[in-house]
């Protein structure tokens, strides 16, 4: 296969790593977009080809392509591409404004083409042991949930300087919400659709960033239940977890653990519906969802992380971001 790198961040190399352990005579393409950055140009990882500009990165051909760079260019980059009928996986966010997107989904649409955006918490062994038991119905009706997620910045990517990452940088895309929109994208796939969003972000640390660094979001989802989301930058001690309260019971998620505890309320009870805390787990979610995105190329399937998914995701956050500007409930 000749798969196309678009960006030279630690996720695009991730990529390349993970498409080497799939398939070690993988043909790899790094489209470099930002050359002469010392982070990003020490230690290029074994590749076939690297290429400065679109035309040499159509010149190789590739046959799908990991759009890995800058929020801000996602959906430029990959309108290109898809108009070449190149596959595509988008990396989460899917862009940082609804700017092309319909464009990207319709281009994508009309010619067939896979189009797959990077939120790999879909792939996540305990996070399916949540939903599975989400869906057995042992909690009842869902009545409200609560995801949270922060960890210190500077210790997201260790050897880098976090002031000049892409979460750092409101031109770059940005920003607790667009950077942790995991949760607004699991979240969203546990309970169902969102219908209207409340929120509060500010930049509330001495962190030398010109985004918000800390987010409190509120939910209405269509379903009736009310949800809440902690997103920040700045806690010392990480800390990744949702809790669903139920009519007959509680389920609790703690994923820095990859654990999922059941309480329900006809026992009383507390119990362990999964536990894994091999440290190797969270790089298997990688993995599990390149091997997807490949099997979905091979075989033409809808993926399990749409387009359309990207899209309903960036809706809940610029409807935060939106709401926390004008102090305002955002209908979306």
């Amino acid at each position: 296969m000749r798969v196309l790198i678009v960006g030279l961040g630690s996720i695009g190399r991730r990529h390349i790593d993970n498409l080497r352990c799939i398939d070690k005579d993988a043909f790899i393409v790094v489209w470099h977009q930002s050359p002469g950055r010392s982070d990003q140009d020490a230690a290029i990882p074994a590749v076939d080809s690297v290429v400065y500009d679109i035309e040499g990165a159509l010149a190789q051909k590739p046959e799908m392509a990991f759009v890995t760079g800058p929020a801000t260019l996602h959906v430029e980059t990959a309108l290109v591409l898809a108009r070449q009928g190149i596959d595509l996986f988008i990396e989460k966010p899917l862009a940082d404004s609804l700017r092309g997107v319909e464009d990207l989904l319709d281009e994508c649409c009309k010619r067939s083409l896979v189009l797959m955006v990077g939120y790999n918490f879909r792939f996540c062994q305990s996070m399916l042991g949540l939903r599975e038991a989400l869906i057995s119905g042992g909690v009842g009706r869902v009545l409200g949930v609560r995801a949270e997620v922060g960890q210190f910045l500077p210790d997201w990517r260790p050897g880098v300087d976090y002031r000049g990452t892409v979460s750092a940088r409101l031109d770059l895309g940005g920003g607790v919400i667009l950077e942790l929109s995991h949760e607004l994208d699991y979240i969203r796939w546990l309970i169902g659709e969102v219908e209207a969003v409340s929120a509060r972000a500010e930049h509330v640390s001495d962190l030398e960033i010109d985004v918000e660094d800390m987010a409190e979001i509120v939910l209405k989802f269509r379903c009736g239940a009310i949800g809440s989301v902690h997103l920040d930058m700045v806690q010392r001690s990480p800390v990744r977890a949702c809790r669903i309260i139920g009519s007959e019971g509680t389920l609790l998620w703690d994923g820095i653990r990859h654990r999922v505890d059941w309480f329900s309320a006809q026992t009383g009870n507390w119990s362990s519906l999964y536990r894994d805390e091999d440290m190797d787990c969270s790089r298997g979610m990688y993995i599990d969802e390149v091997r997807h995105f490949l099997d979905c190329v091979k075989n033409r399937q809808t993926p399990l992380v749409t387009g359309e998914d990207g899209r309903r995701a960036l809706e809940i956050a610029l409807a935060a971001r939106e709401s926390s500007a004008t102090g305002r409930e955002i209908q979306i």
